[in-house]
């Protein structure tokens, strides 16, 4: 075959059961690195496409427009100079030839160097063509990458079989044990080894439902129909995916009743990574069982028996579920029989524990929280939640001034004193997924108030990126407290993420902080709720600066939000770096600060705030204080009027909350400023003169940094 001969190439890794959660990622790695390496070698090229294939029992590629042969590549290799190389007469000196020697070359090979200029002096080169590699050369290269770059998350070390290893192999490390290897460019088995195993064309179908086995691939593109109807495997992950959500939807529409299959990304790409054939099955369960919390039972058919719950269109838990079978048996009632039978004992376990569960109170559970470590320099859920009371109820007492809601405070108080009571109930023991939404249903079994029974479960929230937020007042406080009380307290003794590694979760509390202040418009201010929540902590906060430091990581994660947003980070830094108080107001400031940019006063102004500010660094006895008296130059007079005039103006906008407004009158201020920098010496040698020009600069500055640091858009 020549480097011309380009087909495609398949190679497949036929393994043992793969871990069903790493299972897509690790058949993308494979195929993404084996053709980044076999561009890289000039194997493959910008128009090769790659088809992963990922099954519980192998990973494999499919790359398109391979080459049996790479081109071959002109090399020029510097040697020294020419002053070097060459003595008078042009002979080569035993330096050039040492270096000869070392190429396998003679002194014939000097005619055929090349003098070519290398900065300030010649240099001479060798002219050589590079033969490229060929196919079986670099396919091993790259399989070799391939394997070691897949991103496993634990290897194991396994012998080989008898009679199967290559010389040097006795044992592997791998993911799984790997049992066979295929590599065809088109229709010819390309010679490579991996994992002790030597490459073919068999691979293996179904264990139960292959047609034949061996399945004998015929050439490269038939691997994923021949494993289709030899071999009784959807090779694809995508398609083995897609054709599970085809077959759930159909089942669902089978059982009627407007029926819709649970929506979970996660567990359809987990069962994808389970079954090689799938085959989708209506099961049922005894209606009775619906008597227990619909979360419960979801979640036990989802997360240990990998079922789908369906669901009606309101969103109520029916009885029926569907379960993603890896065989066709002509009569499957033995398949539905087994998975009911096995489902059964788990939601009665559930049924149980809920039973059991509202035997008791909440509040007669309270005690038991005090037996529960929370954290070893910290104490016990049960002090830790005294500590929650006491910020949830001055976060309230704030809330409620505001709106008038007398109860409030009472609410927040018994919400936060029950709110991790239902980890010591059975239910939670066995499903920790389920805390706050078992506490809501067991608090309104007590008879509590909905807005107390809302705030127990809504407390966690938000949970993740993207969560809903607590429902009301009530709920908004307590998780106000819950998350300030982790911060302060980590904080407090040092406890702070760093890199990776952030095992309590500290920057989803600030974010969820962030979320909950602004989202709902709160009017609260971030350093007296640090402040409050530290009065909590008490004694046992040890780091001095443990507060400034939560402020400035609470900042830190808000500017990232933002980022993300899509705000600039002029934008976000003119926005925080004064630091308000009240996160609620941020989103007004930056969009005041996008509109003070559009304005054509904008970058003017900026420039000048700059160098105010610059000014009044070198000059901290500067005070925002001037004697008319003493302005004498006709531009600071008229600077001075201006301010007079627009400055007031401004901050009735500001305090209006009008941010957008006070930023635009403030650009009436662009003229004069420029006029007063052309023509006033600032640094007058007569102090008075000088620290009252300085005065109205500080009271300038003062004004236009109210909303923003608008020096940072400069």
């Amino acid at each position: 075959m020549t480097q011309e001969t380009r087909k495609n190439l398949l190679v497949e890794l036929f393994v043992e059961e793969l871990p069903p959660k790493a299972l897509k990622k690790l058949g993308q790695a494979f195929g993404d690195v084996l053709l980044a390496q076999l561009r890289a070698q000039g194997l493959a090229d910008a128009g090769s496409l790659l088809t992963p294939y990922a099954s519980p029992r192998r990973l494999a590629a499919h790359v398109t427009q391979v080459a049996a042969r790479a081109a071959d590549k002109p090399v020029s290799q510097k040697l020294m100079p020419v002053a070097v190389g060459l003595d008078a007469a042009g002979q080569a000196t035993p330096a050039l030839r040492k270096k000869l020697a070392a190429l396998g070359l003679d002194e014939a090979a000097v005619a055929q160097l090349k003098r070519a200029p290398d900065g300030k002096a010649e240099a001479l080169f060798y002219e050589s063509v590079l033969p490229g590699a060929t196919l079986a050369e670099g396919l091993q290269k790259a399989l070799h990458e391939a394997i070691a770059r897949l991103p496993i998350p634990k290897v194991m070390s396994y012998q080989l079989e008898s009679g199967c290893e290559l010389p040097g192999w006795s044992s592997v490390s791998f993911v799984r044990p790997a049992h066979g290897l295929v590599a065809l460019h088109g229709a010819d088995v390309v010679p490579v080894e991996a994992l002790g195993l030597q490459s073919g064309r068999d691979t293996h179908g179904h264990r139960f439902e292959a047609a034949v086995d061996p399945v004998v691939l015929r050439d490269a593109d038939s691997y994923a129909l021949q494993l289709q109807d030899e071999g009784a495997v959807i090779a694809g992950f995508e398609a083995r995916r897609a054709e599970i959500a085809r077959q759930l939807a159909e089942a669902a529409v089978a059982v009627g009743g407007g029926a819709e299959p649970i929506q979970d990304e996660a567990l359809l790409d987990e069962v994808t990574a389970l079954v090689e054939r799938p085959n989708v099955l209506v099961c049922q369960f005894e209606p009775e069982f619906l008597e227990v919390p619909q979360e419960c039972l979801i979640l036990t058919m989802k997360a240990n028996q990998k079922y789908f719950p369906l669901l009606h269109a309101s969103g109520k838990l029916t009885n029926r579920f569907l379960v993603v079978s890896n065989i066709r048996p002509d009569d499957a009632s033995a398949v539905i029989g087994g998975n009911e039978r096995v489902v059964r004992p788990r939601l009665a376990d559930a049924k149980f524990f809920f039973d059991q569960d509202r035997k008791k109170t909440l509040a007669s559970r309270v005690e038991g929280l005090g037996k529960v470590v929370y954290h070893n320099k910290l104490g016990t859920q049960g002090e830790r939640v005294e500590r929650v009371r006491a910020i949830a109820k001055a976060i309230a007492a704030q809330l409620s001034e505001g709106s008038g809601d007398a109860a409030l405070v009472a609410q927040a108080d018994q919400a936060a004193q029950l709110a991790k009571t239902d980890l010591v109930t059975d239910m939670v023991g066995e499903f920790p997924e389920l805390q706050g939404t078992m506490g809501r249903y067991y608090a309104l079994n007590d008879g509590l108030p909905v807005a107390v029974a809302d705030a127990i479960e809504d407390h966690y929230k938000p949970r993740f990126a993207g969560d809903e937020l607590p429902r009301g007042p009530v709920g908004l406080a307590v998780a106000l407290a819950d998350k300030l009380e982790t911060l302060v307290g980590m904080f407090g003794i040092g406890n702070l993420p760093t890199g990776d590694r952030d095992p309590f979760a500290l920057r989803r509390h600030a974010l969820g902080v962030v979320r909950m202040l602004i989202e709902r418009d709160l009017p609260l201010e971030l350093q007296a709720l640090v402040g409050i929540a530290a009065d909590a902590m008490g004694p046992l906060l040890t780091q001095a600066d443990a507060q400034a430091q939560l402020l400035d990581f609470i900042y830190d994660r808000l500017a990232g939000s933002l980022r993300e947003q899509g705000a600039s980070a002029q934008e976000v830094d003119a926005v925080l770096g004064n630091r308000p108080e009240r996160l609620a107001e941020v989103p007004r400031r930056l969009a005041a600060v996008r509109a003070f940019a559009q304005l054509p006063e904008a970058p003017a102004l900026a420039a000048a705030n700059k160098r105010i500010g610059n000014i009044l660094k070198k000059s901290p006895e500067a005070d925002a204080h001037v004697n008319p008296q003493l302005l004498r130059e006709p531009a600071e007079v008229a600077l001075h009027s201006a301010v007079q005039a627009v400055v007031p103006q401004a901050d009735a906008q500001f305090q209006a909350g009008d941010y957008t407004a006070s930023l635009q009158t403030l650009a009436q201020l662009r003229a004069p400023v420029d006029a007063f920098f052309d023509g006033v010496m600032v640094n007058a040698e007569e102090a008075d003169l000088r620290l009252n020009r300085l005065g109205l600069l500080a009271s300038l500055h003062r004004a236009m940094n109210r909303v923003a640091l608008l020096e940072r858009l400069a």
